[in-house]
């Protein structure tokens, strides 16, 4: 008996040993695998991070931060990390946005080798992070693609012939009429954010050019507003949050942020975070969904008004009326379209038109010039013809030049290449993405001379610098099949505000305006907090 118990007790021993032993063996095998798990995860990750820089290793680059990229460099600097890296990396160099690589052109000749020479190379737009993130955005002329961009512009181009566009000067000159009484009422208000009053007025001027509507919202009454104040206020914010929330750098929303680290994820995130209330996507979801019910307002009244009536020739008329609209212009591209000539047509105006207020009135020698040729042209009351805008003004053509050189509101042209392609003696694969860095041409010594200083005489056509500059140098428009449709729209917009404004008054920066200027870098360049002036009724001032 006793013999019997000491066998069960080595037994048990021996079987607690051995599960004992198994259960190290499993314990171990489990870790084992979750290791390599772990590894073929991070490998996998790595390489997928990898990859797209690696195919453009040879284009030289500054070192980059894990996962980030570049990023941290334009959270630091803005836009102007272009022009830096440039001085430093010559004239084609590498910056990551998260796992993108971008290769970034900074030299006229390569900007004309992308933008003209090899344009059936470069032919479509890059679609990036806050984009991809934007179906509203995706839909419109600036982001579609082969040949859909090409119908697309062969149907909208004809709208902006000089004889047409020349059509729309009582358009804005009605508009520009209710700015100078707004700004009469305004005249003895310390501060006007002209950023803001000149978003309104750009928008007015598109929306009756473009869309025939009056949307009230420089005078804050009719179409938009419904005589509702409140009504227009938030119509504008739905315009500048749609495009602010289009960000490139490290403050975009959650999805955005997904996308720049790992493309995959962004949709998944934002189908997640658009239903989720109180997240960024949830509010650009909200955001874009409410401006897009307004415009697509506009498109059914469009509608409705051309039939059985006269036939119009604006914008609108054409993508809602064309023999092509079925198959080109379905609604959801109409839609996008609408929004997409009220961004361009609006904020990069405004843009424009408010950093020259800003920086002539910080130039006194160029405001004087400027008002002696407005005040040649004939009494405040005198308001100008289409050829007088091409032929009497020169100055005036060479202080909105400079200005739009001094900040370039689109920094970067996006191009992806279609076929593998040598550029600047560099072979870059199929799907690079190759950006044209306007700004780095525009601050250029090589171009421009002291590219600090805001000098118009340097835009002289009788100017040597003039005669010998790159004529790719200065193309704030972009370069190529693919520049603005509408710059010459929105010179002669320009034009009518400014000589209307200056025909009245002069203007002095506000003491609470931050100096220097600081810039949000996203789908368009904007002015952080505004640029806010003082009014000076040139009637209480000297003679110039």
């Amino acid at each position: 008996m006793a013999s019997l118990c000491g066998l069960l007790t080595i037994f048990s021993t021996e079987t607690d040993r051995f599960i004992s032993t198994q259960d190290q063996f499993m314990n171990t095998t489990t870790i084992l695998i979750c290791v390599f798990i772990l590894a073929a995860a991070s490998i996998t990750a790595w390489i997928y991070l990898a990859i797209p820089t690696w195919k453009v290793r040879r284009v030289p680059s500054p070192p980059a931060f894990w996962l980030l990229g570049h990023l941290p460099l334009l959270a630091k600097h803005g836009p102007e990390v272009f022009i830096q890296l440039a001085r430093k990396y010559g004239p084609i160099y590498r910056f990551n946005i998260g796992r993108q690589p971008l290769v970034i052109i900074a030299d006229a000749d390569l900007c004309r080798e992308v933008g003209i020479k090899k344009f059936k190379q470069f032919s479509n737009r890059s679609i990036p992070s806050p984009i991809a993130s934007s179906p509203l955005h995706q839909k419109g002329l600036f982001f579609t693609r082969d040949s859909r961009w090409s119908s697309m512009r062969g149907a909208i181009q004809p709208l902006y012939q000089t004889g047409r566009i020349s059509n729309l000067l009582p358009v804005m000159e009605r508009v520009v009429c209710v700015l100078k009484r707004k700004l009469a009422a305004k005249e003895k208000t310390d501060d006007i954010d002209f950023s803001e009053l000149l978003l309104r007025v750009a928008t007015d001027i598109i929306g009756e050019a473009a869309f025939g509507e009056r949307f009230g919202l420089t005078e804050e009454t009719t179409a938009i507003s419904s005589s509702n104040p409140a009504e227009v206020s938030e119509f504008i914010k739905q315009h500048v949050y749609s495009t602010s929330s289009l960000k490139m750098d490290l403050n975009g929303t959650f999805s955005i942020l997904a996308g720049i680290l790992f493309p995959i994820a962004q949709e998944p995130f934002r189908q997640i975070l658009s239903r989720i209330p109180g997240t960024g996507d949830w509010k650009v979801c909200i955001n874009n969904r409410r401006l897009t019910h307004r415009l697509n307002a506009i498109v059914e009244k469009r509608k409705k008004d051309v039939v059985g009536k006269e036939k119009r020739m604006d914008f609108l008329s054409t993508v809602t009326g064309s023999k092509f609209s079925r198959e080109l212009f379905s609604e959801e591209y109409i839609s996008a379209l609408t929004y997409e000539h009220l961004l361009a047509g609006s904020a990069t105006t405004s843009f424009t038109i408010s950093v020259i207020l800003y920086l002539v009135s910080a130039h006194p020698d160029v405001e004087s010039k400027l008002l002696r040729e407005i005040d040649e042209f004939g009494p405040p009351d005198r308001n100008p013809a289409a050829e007088d805008l091409d032929i009497k003004f020169p100055y005036l053509t060479q202080v909105i030049k400079e200005a739009m050189r001094f900040y370039t509101v689109s920094p970067l042209v996006a191009r992806e290449a279609s076929e593998p392609v040598q550029i600047g003696g560099y072979t870059l694969p199929k799907g690079t993405w190759v950006w044209m860095a306007l700004n780095a041409l525009a601050k250029d010594p090589r171009y421009f001379p002291e590219p600090e200083m805001f000098n118009p005489e340097r835009f002289d056509p009788e100017c040597e610098e003039e005669k010998n500059r790159h004529p790719y140098a200065n193309s704030p428009f972009g370069i190529g099949p693919r520049a603005c449709i509408g710059m010459k729209f929105a010179f002669q917009e320009i034009k009518v505000v400014l000589i209307h404004l200056y025909q009245l008054y002069t203007f002095d920066h506000s003491p609470a305006m931050e100096n220097p200027l600081e810039f949000q870098f996203g789908i368009v360049v904007s002015v952080k907090y505004g640029i806010r002036l003082r009014l000076r009724h040139r009637r209480a001032q000297s003679p110039v």
